[in-house]
């Protein structure tokens, strides 16, 4: 692609991403900080993919999603994961009329744009496993119909890090199938301040307006195979995904030939999965657009790449002796792979 294509390219992206900006600011309005957090929601939403979030009770996660689907326009269901829960009480289920023996499909809160999953480890197996399953299908089949799922479809899915009794832990299959995995932290005392002045009156919390609506959501989707990913970037993810798989390294490119990984033998039991590097390529094009450029830089990659793998390498028993959880081993790999 020749400048004149990319110029005339990022014109066009910056009147399609005109709404990122309106978005943010009415976000702002109602959250405060949370900018991480709020970068992977959009995201998730322009790349196509879900978002599984980890952090403490009171971080203003079932806030931002509500918030965010009130900006857009969209429906939104708040699903709170227990033990008891039920596959129909997600997907619906067929409900028999004795009158005229007949059947009529009742769907369940899964059918809506914007889904939180609330401590989506609380749920067992089989509604985890319906609710993943309409996550990768985008389609629920209830009475023997298939029924699509409304589209743009995103799901944020909550984990409480602490709080472990009584939990199932996804298997590490299904965390896989989401495309990121965000880890919230604590506001700092200045933002915290913020919240106090602006939530602490009997009014409770504001909302906000929309200010965009789901069909420029998915124009928005329709730039992501037009920016612009060189093959030295495409080699790049390449390299970053292959070193995290202990048996792979020896198929890392000439590029890399002086990378020393030896810092990382036996501290990471499994590796990353090809949805890895096609989660790194669609966010890094997500990224750009968001940031209304034509084409993704390096930078883009290195920035999103714990977000993308925290969830699909698994440190060893020695690397969790040593205090290195996943995001350690992932700096450590940033910081010997060479950028293009």
């Amino acid at each position: 692609m020749d400048n004149l294509d990319i110029n005339a390219l990022e014109r066009e992206i910056r009147t399609a991403a005109g709404f990122v900006a309106p978005l943010r600011q009415e976000l702002g309005k109602v959250l405060v900080g949370q900018d991480k957090l709020v970068d992977g929601l959009l995201t998730g939403l322009v790349a196509n993919g879900h978002v599984l979030v980890e952090g403490v009770p009171g971080l203003a996660k079932t806030l931002a999603i509500k918030t965010l689907a009130q900006a857009i326009g969209g429906s939104f269901s708040r699903l709170q994961f227990t033990p008891d829960l039920l596959p129909a009480d997600l997907l619906g289920t067929s409900v028999y009329h004795p009158g005229d023996h007949t059947f009529t499909v009742k769907k369940g809160p899964i059918f809506a744009n914007i889904i939180l999953a609330d401590e989506i480890n609380r749920a067992p197996a089989k509604v985890q496993s319906a609710l993943l399953e309409a996550m990768q299908e985008r389609q629920v089949t209830l009475g023997g119909e298939t029924h699509r799922l409304p589209e743009p479809f995103l799901v944020m899915a909550t984990q409480n890090p602490i709080e472990q009794e009584g939990t199932y832990p996804l298997p590490e299959a299904q965390v896989d199938r989401f495309m990121l995995k965000l880890v919230v932290a604590y506001p700092s005392r200045d933002e915290e301040r913020r919240i106090i002045e602006r939530m602490g009156h009997p009014e409770g919390v504001p909302t906000a307006s929309q200010v965009t609506d789901l069909r420029t959501i998915m124009d928005a989707r329709q730039y992501m195979d037009r920016i612009y990913l060189d093959p030295k970037i495409t080699e790049y993810i390449l390299d970053l995904v292959f070193a995290t798989r202990p048996e792979c390294r020896d198929q890392l490119s000439p590029r890399q030939k002086e990378a020393d990984l030896r810092g990382l033998d036996g501290l990471i039991q499994y590796g990353a999965s090809p949805r890895a590097s096609l989660a790194l390529t669609l966010v890094a094009k997500a990224r750009a657009f968001l940031q209304g450029r034509a084409y993704v830089v390096p930078q883009d990659v290195k920035d999103i790449a714990p977000d993308i793998l925290r969830h699909r390498i698994a440190p060893t028993y020695e690397a969790e002796a040593e205090n290195l959880n996943s995001d350690a081993l992932i700096k450590r790999l940033l910081d010997e792979l060479r950028t293009p």
